[in-house]
């Protein structure tokens, strides 16, 4: 069966979030059309105008909202405009309508789906930067302030702004498999489908750059081999500081203590080793710098919530 999806378009929307789930989605329709598959998705973008124009700008062509959408999937955009209390009213009344099979939101689109009561109940994401204002504004929703995306029963909500690419690709990765999700991903020259329970902020990518010149060179010198001790001791003692000047001085620059920045480094080399290759989970320890499989388990336990097995099996690139 082919999906309707429905992909909001509104004024002052974050243009990504519109854009990135649409290419996940048209991607699976051109991998089936490679193997002689019919469409898996039947994109339609709707707006209260013909002509939509983004937070940057962009303007973008949309048919029209018509009647609200009853069957198939929805998908909530955010931006700035998103988040307003009281803005977009024609629209939030449009959605309180809507009865979809599956909604996705993106970024702050999760206040539009919240004001219509689209969330009750629910378990959601948001971008960090308003996570909090989620929160303290909606008291029948749990907020995951630091989950990349949720999924919760027919509802998906994810953090801003890439994040709604991985979204997407985990709906790919559900209605498919994840062989098609990870190719899809390849086509977007993605380095990694992460998982919904990954931090929005985690790995090199995210982590502050220090413009101080003895952190920075902390910091390249950790990257650079996750597998040593690095003692908060013999750094300082490199650049004559006493360890807690030393602690305070990177703490301050990158937002992380020196402990924690070493195990979001690790964790980084330990997922790129699961999926790249076929190492044992011991093996997989040791050269990512947590020593044991023991310690590899328990450290994915906390950060994100499944075991290395778990991850490896279902974003293996093999």
């Amino acid at each position: 069966m082919v999906e309707r999806v429905t992909v909001v378009a509104f004024a002052g929307m974050q243009s990504l979030d519109v854009t990135g789930p649409w290419e996940v989605l048209a991607g699976a329709n051109r991998y089936r059309a490679t193997r002689g598959e019919r469409p898996a998705y039947d994109l339609r973008l709707a707006g209260a105008e013909a002509e939509v124009v983004s937070e940057s700008g962009l303007v973008m062509m949309a048919t029209a909202l018509g009647e609200p959408v009853r069957a198939g999937t929805l998908v909530v955009p955010g931006g700035r405009a998103a988040a307003a209390e009281d803005g977009h009213a024609d629209l939030v009344d449009w959605l309180r309508e809507c009865r979809p099979t599956r909604l996705l939101s993106v970024c702050s689109g999760a206040f539009l789906c919240a004001r219509a009561g689209l969330l009750s109940g629910r378990r959601v994401a948001t971008h960090w930067s308003v996570s909090r204002d989620l929160d303290r504004r909606f008291s029948d929703l749990t907020v995951d302030h630091d989950a990349l995306y949720v999924h919760d029963g027919p509802v998906w909500t994810s953090g801003g702004v890439t994040a709604g690419i991985d979204l997407a690709l985990a709906v790919v990765a559900a209605d498919h498999g994840a062989r098609v999700a990870q190719e899809i991903a390849r086509w977007l020259v993605m380095f990694l489908h992460r998982p919904g329970q990954q931090a929005q902020f985690s790995g090199p990518v995210w982590l502050e750059r220090a413009s101080e010149k003895r952190v920075a060179a902390v910091q390249r010198a950790i990257e650079a081999d996750p597998t040593a001790t690095h003692r908060v001791d013999d750094l300082a003692a490199q650049f004559a500081l006493s360890p807690r000047h030393f602690q305070r001085l990177f703490a301050r620059e990158t937002g992380l203590s020196v402990g924690r920045y070493r195990t979001e480094l690790r964790l980084e080399t330990a997922k790129r080793l699961l999926v790249q290759s076929d190492l044992a989970l011991d093996v997989v320890a040791t050269r990512s710098g947590f020593g044991s499989a023991e310690s590899l388990r328990r450290v994915f336990g906390e950060r994100l919530g499944t075991t290395p097995g778990a991850f490896r099996a279902r974003f293996s690139m093999l």
